[in-house]
């Protein structure tokens, strides 16, 4: 993890020297037993087959080499990853663990910087002097150096520039964050630790083992000094540690917690608490939801990356994967490099910063779907996501009754409240991004003594009251068009379309409670996939007590104001008859039981080309309703 600078004084002679760098050898050789015995000449003389040394990049003050990476058809403005090797690596360490290949699928550049050993002699970054993880000062200088030619020389968006690092470069991370909150957006700190846990070399290897205990405040103080007068945001960090590193103890994670947490202004209590491929990932966040720190660890690994051999980048083509098996390269089935390279929002591909676009999976696993149930009985689901589930919200009738944060994903239901008949049973996951998914196609028949049958009923649209509307991308100018079919999305002439239905629901009693409600509709024709463009879109419904004006379908309806807004969903679809999800309450609600409801149907977002929906309207449009009597 350390070693001095040779052409620096030592406070003892050489042979003085000797057991302390055996000592810290027999440490480093101990770790990598435990990822494959490669010997240490083997892994200082690793190839560099996807980088290319750039020999100029500044004054260069810390000695630095600079290797970079640059994928094929780079979009403007792409990001760009500082990543740095361990003691005894080179730059191929590190690009072993995925990060070429991350960079060929998601499109961002990759700069590798490279100690000498005529600056240390394990090739460590200086991560414990001063001079060196100081601001404009030594291998900070360097570094930055190399992110400044990079900017120079290609199209970098510079509010999307990352760094991450292992063992010393897990330590020299933070150091960069600190020193640079101006460069680096957020930072990945592998078996590494604090900023400023060490300002010498022996304190270096207290840091390293047993670690260094302070209050979140007194760390929080540290990085806030290293850039005196900075008011601007600080970086997002994401820290990794093996449970089992005997080279740098794991109270590293929790110290390097402690810092990022206390400088960003939140607590040390996480928000999110979660098992991914079998590790404990912990999430905290600000009051906004955003996640600004999160831990992941790796329990039973030693001090190692991880890494998964056989993972595929999602969004890949042909053999990219997550790295490969070699000297502190641990294969335990969990891609870091992915999941880090997802914390920095980078995975939606093509230099974008979409983030993680993903949704769960979610399914209801009892009861049975068909089954009659009574009493009170247990609901389940189970729920995954390649980054992790964070909460499982489950439904009866398309109402959210209770929440789980733990698998196995659960929840009592007293189907004594519910009427007698058929109800829907469903579970909706979230991930860490935001991303969801619900599984709501569950159906039980509630049999219990004493509750009222449900009715249900069928009311197709009337076709004379369909209609659909065309507007300006600003919302102004609206036109009704005249087509049989309804049209949704964007249509060749650069008009953005919404779609109206209207019920007569007048023959619902009085005093019914309405206790689900769905539409169908029929598929038409279309062109290009609106669900698509741009990404996140999702076809909704408002539903309107009564209709949006005095007459049928106007052209004012496209922008006028509904009862309850995005009641349910309608899943992607290009053929056949498709249901949408269960009304929320508030759609629910808005069902007249007097006179007329209308629905109308839209995209979330404006298509950016000519996407459209055409479905089919009258009988081929029905709301379906339960209520209790």
């Amino acid at each position: 993890m350390l070693k001095q600078r040779r052409s620096r004084s030592w406070p003892w002679s050489w042979s003085a020297r000797v057991p302390l760098a055996a000592w810290l050898f027999a440490g480093l050789a101990g770790c990598g037993a435990l990822v494959g015995d490669v010997p240490e000449a083997e892994v200082t003389e690793q190839q560099q087959p996807l980088l290319t040394q750039v020999t100029s990049f500044g004054s260069n003050p810390g000695n630095l080499q600079m290797f970079r990476h640059v994928p094929s058809g780079m979009p403007a403005n792409a990001p760009l990853v500082v990543v740095m090797h361990g003691c005894t690596q080179r730059a191929a360490g590190m690009e072993g663990a995925g990060w070429s290949a991350a960079a060929d699928v998601y499109k961002f550049y990759v700069v590798y910087p490279q100690q000498q050993g005529g600056n240390n002699m394990s090739s460590c970054f200086n991560w414990f002097e001063p001079g060196d993880f100081s601001r404009d000062r030594g291998e900070a200088l360097s570094i930055k150096q190399m992110v400044d030619t990079m900017k120079a020389t290609y199209s970098i968006d510079p509010s999307r520039v990352f760094v991450a690092g292992f063992s010393a470069g897990g330590y020299m991370t933070p150091a960069l964050l600190a020193a640079y909150p101006d460069v680096f957006s957020a930072g990945a700190i592998h078996s590494g630790g604090p900023y400023r846990c060490a300002e010498s070399m022996n304190a270096g290897f207290n840091c390293m083992s047993p670690g260094v205990n302070r209050t979140p405040a007194a760390w929080g103080d540290m990085v806030r000094g290293a850039y005196p007068g900075y008011a601007g945001p600080r970086p997002r960090v994401t820290i990794w540690h093996g449970t089992s590193d005997y080279t740098v103890n794991v109270m590293n994670l929790t110290e390097a917690m402690e810092q990022w947490t206390n400088v960003h202004g939140i607590d040390q209590t996480p928000d999110t608490v979660e098992t991914v491929s079998g590790f404990p990932h912990k999430v905290y966040r600000d009051g906004a939801g955003n996640a600004l720190v999160e831990t992941w660890e790796l329990t039973g690994m030693g001090h190692a990356v991880a890494m998964d051999a056989q993972f595929p980048f999602p969004g890949g083509t042909g053999s990219a994967a997550c790295g490969s098996v070699g000297a502190y390269l641990s294969d335990v089935n969990l891609c870091s490099v992915y999941h880090q390279v997802k914390f920095f929002g980078m995975t939606g591909g093509g230099g974008e910063p979409t983030g993680d676009t993903t949704p769960p999976t979610v399914n209801v696993t009892a009861p049975a779907n068909g089954a009659t149930v009574s009493g009170t009985l247990n609901v389940t689901a189970d729920a995954a996501d390649v980054v992790g589930v964070t909460r499982v919200e489950f439904l009866v009738n398309g109402e959210v009754v209770s929440t789980d944060t733990q698998a196995p994903y659960a929840f009592a239901w007293d189907s004594t409240a519910a009427s007698n008949g058929g109800h829907t049973l469903g579970a909706r996951a979230f991930d860490a991004a935001g991303n969801q998914a619900t599984d709501d196609d569950t159906v039980v028949t509630v049999s219990n003594s004493g509750a009222p049958a449900p009715v249900t009923v069928q009311f197709a649209s009337i076709a004379a009251e369909d209609g659909y509307l065309k507007a300006d991308a600003d919302g102004s100018g609206a036109a009704l068009g005249f087509m049989t079919n309804l049209a949704l999305g964007r249509g060749t002439d650069g008009k953005y379309n919404r779609s109206f239905l209207s019920f007569d629901t007048s023959s619902l009693p009085d005093g019914a409670t309405v206790t689900r409600a769905f539409l169908t509709v029929s598929y038409s024709s279309g062109s290009g996939d609106p669900w698509s463009t741009p990404a996140r879109n999702t076809l909704v419904i408002d539903a309107k007590t009564g209709t949006f004006n005095a007459a049928n379908t106007e052209v004012t309806d496209w922008a006028a104001a509904a009862t309850a807004s995005s009641v349910a969903g309608i899943d992607r679809f290009s053929a056949g008859a498709k249901s949408s999800g269960e009304f929320s309450p508030e759609g629910r609600s808005a069902i007249s039981k007097t006179g007329k409801t209308q629905l109308r149907l839209r995209f979330t977002e404006a298509q950016t080309a000519t996407q459209y929906l055409f479905i089919r309207d009258g009988a081929n449009a029905v709301l379906t309703v339960v209520y209790a009597p």
